[in-house]
């Protein structure tokens, strides 16, 4: 599926994604970041909390490629800890949209866990944004987690894959729901000339 040139981000997930970034990267730190990919807008300055257009996908993605370059190598890392704070204000700020208030997950086998809270993503993300395409693939070995409408890599273009953001998100939800840390690995990606973005998740860290 192609990435669609008019594919927008709402204001919710803006939000969520600058107060993770800033909770991160401190406060001058994201506002160099959102200088640099021509947000200054929101500099002191959040979107507001509803299901309204924020921003465009390519906007978003060159929000993240400007945190990856801003840190260098670090950057990766850096991504990723902001997808797992993202996750985590989802769950503090957002939890009947996620749809975990009041989950219990202690009596699932710990696959049935990782599926609840991958599925519970995906709803997520559709009901905040319709255009959204993602879902759960159980098909092989592993459960993944694909999304064929994946904003933080929208036109742009990698040898490798590059949803550092992404892989923090999911990994933190799987840790959520487990208790433990799982390995995250992007094994498919747009930037990289695939049709979708797809997550797999790993075996759990000792």
């Amino acid at each position: 599926m192609a990435q669609r040139d008019d594919a927008v981000i709402v204001n919710a997930l803006v939000r969520q994604a600058l107060v993770s970034a800033e909770e991160v990267m401190g406060e001058n730190g994201l506002n160099a970041v959102l200088h640099t990919s021509g947000l200054e807008r929101f500099i002191n300055n959040l979107p507001p909390n509803d299901l309204n257009a924020g921003i465009r996908s390519v906007e978003y993605a060159r929000l993240n490629q400007a945190i990856e370059s801003f840190y260098g190598r670090g950057g990766r890392g850096m991504l990723r800890r902001i997808g797992k704070a993202s996750f985590q204000y989802g769950v503090r700020e957002q939890a009947a949209l996620l749809g975990v208030a009041g989950a219990a997950l202690k009596l699932l086998p710990e696959k049935q866990r990782i599926k609840f809270i991958l599925n519970a993503l995906v709803a997520a993300l559709k009901k905040s944004n319709p255009q959204v395409e993602a879902w759960v693939d159980e098909s092989g070995e592993r459960l993944a987690y694909v999304d064929a409408t994946c904003a933080i890599c929208h036109g742009r273009k990698s040898e490798t894959p590059i949803c550092h953001l992404y892989i923090g998100s999911v990994g933190e939800a799987v840790h959520w729901a487990t208790g433990r840390e799982y390995d995250v690995i992007e094994t498919h990606c747009f930037a990289r000339g695939d049709e979708f973005c797809r997550f797999e998740i790993g075996e759990p860290r000792p």
